[in-house]
């Protein structure tokens, strides 16, 4: 059934998005119909809006959805109409990454989760006959609702706040997958992160869970700074005033750290990441950098540390997976993730994402839908 939704629509390269009301078309046979609650604004919708990334414009972006099914397609398993939902990215399930366990390098990944179009070449997405990109991380949740692969759907416990588990689905997930699922730092061991938005707090907090002893903050703002020192850090630079590689020298006794993760993407803080670490060490790279972005190691004195760089995608996660072991874990009071957001409206999205950008706000969530019971009893109808 095709029913008329509101979304927020990137039409132009850097331009704000507009508030439009678009057609959604019929389920297809490996979707579900999520009706928002609410939906995380990530630095990737911002590049991709800027067009640092190649999804076809008009589209409907957002990709840290949570929400209620309201339909599901004929070939879903596993889900159910009433279920809350997270959304997470999309992979193929058939390419040999996948079939591995490696759904974060999905070998069609940028076709999943890019190209603003179906396998079929369809879009969901329509505006009085002019097709709208849509499936951006198969579901383009900056909308009231969408049709959704299975794929990108993670079923979640229904006792936690819908409207907070959105960023789950990417941001938060990267950062702290960095550290558990990827780097699996020994209990003791020293950790430094670059950048502390979103990705870099989630990985903060997860050094601590993880039994890191010494939690290194590294970023420009100190607003930033405080929190992380809340969250799980036990020491912090900003590097407006201070040089990051001798303070770090300073904090580990010349020693350099066990493991650095560098969610920038910016060249010189890479190469900064890199000269940090001691003998053995594990460079991380999470953040998004633009094609084409180079970094210049230094490989003579570096050479005898035998360290190891990295770029690592959405946590190397399984969401299915590891998304309800990250929402088990904020109920224990371990990974309190709620302390890095603030609440926008849908038709203050261009306001989160300068928020965003300035640093005022470390996660804008949209909430669409204040009353998750709303959704329930209509989905029962």
């Amino acid at each position: 059934m095709k029913i008329n939704i509101t979304a927020a629509v990137a039409r132009n390269i850097g331009e704000p998005l507009s508030i439009e009301t678009l057609e959604l078309d019929a389920l297809q046979n490996n979707e579900v119909r999520v009706e928002m609650v609410a939906t995380g604004i990530c630095h990737t919708d911002a590049i991709v809006r800027d067009g640092v990334y190649p999804t076809p414009l008009p589209a409907v972006l957002g990709h840290e959805g949570a929400g209620v099914v309201t339909a599901i397609g004929n070939a879903v398993r596993n889900v159910d109409v009433g279920d809350h939902v997270v959304l997470s990215a999309a992979y193929c399930g058939a390419c040999k990454q996948c079939r591995k366990g490696r759904m974060a390098y999905c070998e069609n990944l940028f076709a999943e989760d890019f190209g603003g179009r179906r396998r079929d070449g369809t879009t969901s997405l329509s505006c009085h006959g002019e097709c709208i990109s849509s499936h951006f991380f198969g579901q383009s949740s900056f909308a009231t609702h969408a049709n959704v692969v299975q794929e990108s759907v993670v079923v979640i416990d229904k006792d936690v706040p819908l409207e907070l588990m959105g960023p789950l689905g990417c941001g938060v997930q990267t950062g702290a997958g960095a550290v558990l699922n990827e780097i699996k730092p020994e209990a003791g061991s020293s950790l430094v992160v670059f950048g502390v938005g979103a990705v870099g707090s989630a990985a903060i907090m997860a050094a601590k869970i993880a039994g890191c002893t010494t939690v290194i903050a590294v970023d420009i703002h100190d607003t930033r700074l405080e929190l992380a020192r809340e969250i799980g850090a036990t020491n912090t630079i900003n590097t407006s005033h201070y040089d990051a590689v001798e303070e770090i020298k300073k904090i580990t006794d010349g020693a350099g750290a066990n493991y650095a993760v560098d969610t920038t993407a910016v060249p010189e803080v890479t190469k900064q990441a890199a000269e940090v670490l001691g003998i053995r060490g594990t460079l991380v790279m999470v953040g998004a950098a633009a094609p084409g972005t180079e970094v210049p190691f230094e490989v003579g004195s570096s050479l005898i540390k035998g360290w190891s760089f990295k770029t690592v995608v959405q946590g190397s996660s399984v969401p299915q997976e590891f998304i309800p072991r990250l929402v088990a874990l904020w109920k224990q009071g371990r990974f309190p993730f709620d302390r890095l957001v603030k609440f926008y409206s849908l038709d203050e999205i261009n306001i989160g994402f300068e928020d965003s950008k300035s640093g005022a706000v470390i996660k804008p969530i949209l909430r669409i839908k204040r009353d998750v019971e709303d959704v329930l009893e209509k989905s029962s109808e």
